[in-house]
C-alpha cells in the first residue's frame, strides 16, 4: 500500500451537518431524533428495491444534515406513503411522515422564488397568499373599468334581469386571462421542476440516450402513478384509483377552462354538449376530495394520522371550485341573472388562488416532482447498469479468448 492511500485509508472523515436541514425539514413535520437506523422501515418497504436503503437512507440524511446528498437524492418522492414503515418502526419515529416532510421540504427548496418556503413555515403566510390573489379576482369582475368585467356595466342594464354571462364576463377575455394564468402556472412549476431535475442529476455522467430509453417510463408515471400499486398496504390499490380518477376530473375541468372556454362557457341559459364533461368532473372532485378529507378527519390510515395545513388545504379548495361550479350551473339554468354573476364570481376567486398557488408552490406540485423522481431515479439506475453490464460482457470475450 503506498502512503498516499495509507494517509487516505486513515484519515478521518469530518461530516458537518446543516443545522438549519434539520431545523427546517423538522418543522414540516419530519422526526427523526427516536430513528436509531434499526434498518426495519426499509425491511417492510415493497418499494424499497434491492439495496433495501429506503426510507432508511434519507432518515440518515435527515439525521445528519447532509443538504447536497438529501437535495440529490429522489428517495423522498418515491414513497407514496402507505405507512407500513411507520406501523412497524419499534421507535415510532413515524418515518412515513418524515418522508413526507422532506417532500415538504424539497419543495421549498425547488422553489426559486422563496414562496413556497414562506408558506410552509407559516400558515397565515399561505392563508394570506391566497386571499390575495382571490381579492385581486374579485376586483377584476366588480369593477367596471377593468377589462371590461364588472356587475354595474352600464352598457347592458338588461344583463341584471336575464343570464347573459358573456356581458358580465366576455368569454375571450376570461379565455386569454386563462391561457395567462396557464402561462404563469407553467412558468414556475416548469423553472422548478427543472432545478429539481438538475440536483439529481449533476455529475452523475449520464448518457443523453438513456435519457430517451427511459422517457415511456415519465409518461406512464406521470399519467398514472402507477407504481403506487406496489406498496404493501392493503389500502393501496384503492387510494391509486381514488388518486387516478381525482387527476382525471381535475384534468379534464382544467383542460376545458383553459384550452375550449369559448365551448364550455355557456353566455346564457341554455344547455351545451360539454357540460356533460363538466358533469363528470364536477362529480369526480366532489367525490374524490370529501373522500379524502373524511379519511383525514377520521385518521384512520396511517397515511392520515398526521396534516399539514397544505395537506388540508388543496383538496378544500377544490372541492369549493366544484361546489361553486354546481351553483353557477344552477343558477345559470334557472336564469337568474344576479346570483349567476355573484356565484361566478365567488367561483374564480377560489379556483383561479388554487391553480396559481398551490400548484406550483404548495402540495400538488408533486404531480409533476414525483413522476420526474421516478423517471431520473430509472436513468441513473440504467446508467450504472450499462458498465456492469460491458464488464461482464468483456469477461466472457476474456474467457473465450483464453
Amino acid at each position: 500500500m503506498t502512503t498516499a492511500a495509507k494517509t487516505m485509508s486513515t484519515t478521518p472523515v469530518t461530516v458537518q451537518p446543516d443545522r438549519k436541514l434539520i431545523q427546517e425539514v423538522t418543522e414540516c413535520g419530519g422526526d427523526f431524533k427516536k430513528c436509531y437506523q434499526c434498518a426495519t422501515c426499509a425491511s417492510v418497504c415493497t418499494l424499497s428495491g434491492e439495496n433495501g436503503d429506503f426510507p432508511r437512507r434519507q432518515m440518515l440524511l435527515a439525521q445528519w444534515g447532509l443538504k447536497d446528498e438529501l437535495m440529490g437524492d429522489p428517495g423522498p418522492w418515491l414513497c407514496f406513503y402507505c405507512g407500513e414503515c411507520s406501523k412497524m418502526c419499534p421507535r415510532k419515529a413515524h418515518p412515513g411522515e418524515s418522508m413526507m416532510a422532506m417532500r415538504r421540504y424539497l419543495t421549498a427548496q425547488y422553489d426559486w422564488t422563496g414562496l413556497a418556503r414562506l408558506m410552509y413555515r407559516s400558515a397565515w403566510m399561505e392563508i394570506g397568499v391566497l386571499l390575495l390573489v382571490a381579492a385581486f379576482v374579485v376586483t377584476l369582475f366588480t369593477v367596471p373599468q377593468n377589462f371590461g368585467f364588472g356587475l354595474l356595466r352600464h352598457s347592458a342594464p338588461e344583463a341584471r334581469s336575464v343570464v347573459m354571462l358573456d356581458k358580465f364576463a366576455p368569454v375571450m377575455t376570461v379565455h386569454h386571462g386563462d391561457a395567462i394564468m396557464a402561462a404563469i402556472l407553467s412558468f414556475f412549476l416548469l423553472t422548478n421542476a427543472a432545478r429539481m431535475f438538475f440536483a439529481l442529476t449533476q455529475g452523475r455522467g449520464i448518457p443523453i440516450g438513456t435519457y430517451f430509453t427511459e422517457l415511456p417510463g415519465l409518461i406512464v408515471q406521470g399519467l398514472t402513478q402507477a407504481r403506487w400499486r406496489n406498496c404493501k398496504d392493503p389500502d393501496a390499490t384503492r387510494n391509486w384509483i381514488r388518486h387516478l380518477f381525482l387527476v382525471t376530473g381535475y384534468g379534464t375541468i382544467f383542460t376545458l377552462i383553459v384550452l375550449f372556454l369559448p365551448w364550455f362557457q355557456v353566455a346564457d341559459n341554455s344547455f351545451r354538449w360539454t357540460s356533460i364533461l363538466g358533469y363528470y368532473s364536477t362529480a369526480v372532485l366532489v367525490i374524490t376530495t370529501s373522500w379524502i378529507l373524511l379519511d383525514r378527519v377520521t385518521k384512520q390510515t396511517e397515511m392520515h394520522r398526521f396534516s399539514h395545513l397544505s395537506d388540508w388545504l388543496f383538496p378544500i379548495l377544490l372541492l369549493l371550485t366544484a361546489i361553486t361550479g354546481i351553483a353557477v350551473h344552477i343558477l345559470r339554468l334557472s336564469n337568474l341573472a344576479m346570483p349567476t354573476y355573484y356565484m361566478y364570481t365567488a367561483h374564480m376567486a377560489i379556483a383561479v388562488p388554487m391553480l396559481v398557488v398551490e400548484v406550483p408552490f404548495g402540495k400538488w406540485a408533486h404531480l409533476l416532482y414525483r413522476p420526474l423522481a421516478i423517471y431520473v431515479d430509472a436513468v441513473r439506475k440504467r446508467t450504472l447498469e450499462v458498465p456492469s453490464q460491458q464488464a461482464v460482457a468483456a469477461g466472457v470475450t476474456g474467457e473465450a479468448k483464453a
